[in-house]
């Protein structure tokens, strides 16, 4: 059985929540509301000292922690489908463009920094608001730089099969449509975004459609 613990609005649950549906796997998510700082209570911070999400147990065994670790734990114990390629320079073109958003980018937006902002930097919220604009904004630009004109980039970030550089490109551009930020002029990272949420998979995994997330009208 598997077990995960995430949050509605978390890109990092997002990304893990997609894997687990391509891969085919069942599991239950234990929404940990961040925004009421259930993260910091003993019984979570016993499963991950981080005070983040995702975690995941399988089986009751030891919690896996960081969505990329999860994503390579998931890879390597349930390899179809494929979410690497085959080729050892594939997987580093994918580990590459995973990292821009989910190492590079994501974390500059996260709860903790946005709380460093308010609390210690003295910023107002119109001030956090475009501090978190910018940073997706600038991991959205660097991938269209990154895909566009490459040979390996296809339907998908590499070729026309799905990688974890889908998932980490969607899950930002997830959070950055949240933040009503407009990367419609990034052909290349627009046209890959809607190619994956046409697919049950992603669907099925948007934050916006979690227990938590606000309605939609």
């Amino acid at each position: 059985m598997i077990r995960m613990y995430g949050f509605w609005r978390s890109a990092a649950s997002f990304r893990v929540r997609v894997a687990l549906n391509l891969k085919g796997l069942a599991f239950e998510e234990e929404m940990i509301d961040i925004d009421a700082g259930v993260q910091h209570t003993p019984d979570y911070l016993a499963l991950n000292p981080a005070a983040a999400v995702p975690s995941i147990r399988i089986d009751d065994g030891p919690p896996l922690t960081q969505s990329l670790a999860i994503l390579e734990y998931l890879e390597e114990t349930h390899p179809t489908p494929p979410l690497l390629p085959a080729d050892a320079r594939g997987r580093s073109r994918v580990r590459a463009l995973s990292l821009i958003w989910a190492a590079d980018h994501h974390p500059l937006i996260t709860p903790r920094i946005r709380r460093y902002l308010a609390d210690e930097m003295g910023q107002d919220e119109a001030a956090r608001t475009a501090w978190i604009r910018h940073w997706f904004r600038e991991g959205l630009a660097v991938g269209e730089a990154r895909l566009a004109g490459d040979a390996a980039t296809g339907l998908f970030c590499h070729g026309d099969t799905l990688t974890f550089a889908d998932l980490c490109l969607v899950s930002q551009a997830a959070g950055a449509r949240g933040f009503k930020v407009d990367f419609s002029d990034l052909p290349t990272v627009s046209r890959i975004v809607e190619n994956c949420l046409a697919l049950d998979e992603f669907a099925r995994a948007h934050p916006l459609r979690q227990p938590g997330a606000p309605a939609q009208h």
